[in-house]
């Protein structure tokens, strides 16, 4: 069997497979498996709380407009799933931004909005980002970008952030249309890297990223960097980190 077989047949058959045993408990993180490394992009490499800076010229009071934007854009995306109602994610966070301000009662012209919704081109990368993507880089796990993003907000985003040259390559929901955490979306990275499901450790600091991440096959870390509490059903993520480096050093990066 050629390794192109090899790499298809996990791909097919990992989803089927590893997330039964890792909701056991069966198999804990393995870093012994991990061939390549894929990362979420906002609010794993980059600090989408920039955007409530770019409401605070703007709005009174931002911290509820800014946390009700950015659950109604992640709920839309859930809905769209669903319902077979894709559209590209700036257009998505564009309409979640809209209510938002529309629901604290916020009125602002097109253009204002549109100025506060370009911040996600422009978001601050964590610190232990660089150091950590170049690491993973060196030693030969390929890190990738697997995001909702839209590819144009994606290429934005690691030009920003200044990693293009550590980011192997960024891989879109637009890409098959279908958001996070649909395993199709995952199954679509596995093929697009050319590695096993099952060889692929994916870093978000979503929970519901984890989650979808680990029922397609791969094995899903949680960064959490706040210090928050996981979700209490579903079972634990593979690995659970408060920095990128911890990550890294699990890896002998």
């Amino acid at each position: 069997m050629s390794e192109s077989d090899r790499n298809l047949l996990f791909t097919r058959l990992a989803p089927n497979v590893i997330p039964a045993l890792t909701q056991r408990g069966v198999m804990p993180f393995d870093a012994d498996r991990v061939s390549t490394v894929t990362f979420d992009s906002y609010s794993t490499l980059v600090d989408v709380d920039a955007a409530e800076r770019a409401l605070a010229d703007r709005v009174a009071d931002p911290e509820p407009v800014s946390r009700l934007w950015r659950s109604r854009s992640l709920a839309y995306t859930f809905v769209a799933n669903q319902v077979d109602a894709y559209q590209p994610f700036y257009e998505m966070n564009r309409d979640a931004l809209q209510y938002a301000l529309d629901a604290h009662g916020v009125d602002l012209a097109p253009e204002e909005r549109d100025e506060i919704l370009a911040v996600y081109h422009e978001l601050e990368v964590f610190d232990d980002v660089h150091e950590a993507v170049e690491r993973l880089l060196t030693a030969g796990y390929d890190p990738h970008v697997v995001s909702n993003g839209n590819p144009e907000m994606l290429a934005s985003m690691v030009a920003h952030a200044d990693i293009d040259e550590s980011i192997v390559d960024t891989i879109s929901a637009d890409e098959v249309e279908t958001f996070k955490p649909a395993a199709e979306l995952y199954r679509h990275a596995a093929a697009r890297t050319g590695t096993p499901i099952d060889e692929i450790a994916h870093v978000t600091a979503g929970w519901f990223d984890v989650m979808g991440a680990r029922h397609a096959g791969m094995q899903g870390v949680w960064v959490d960097r706040k210090g928050t509490p996981w979700e209490p059903f579903d079972g634990d993520p593979d690995l659970t980190v408060g920095s990128l480096l911890e990550l890294v050093e699990r890896l002998d990066a």
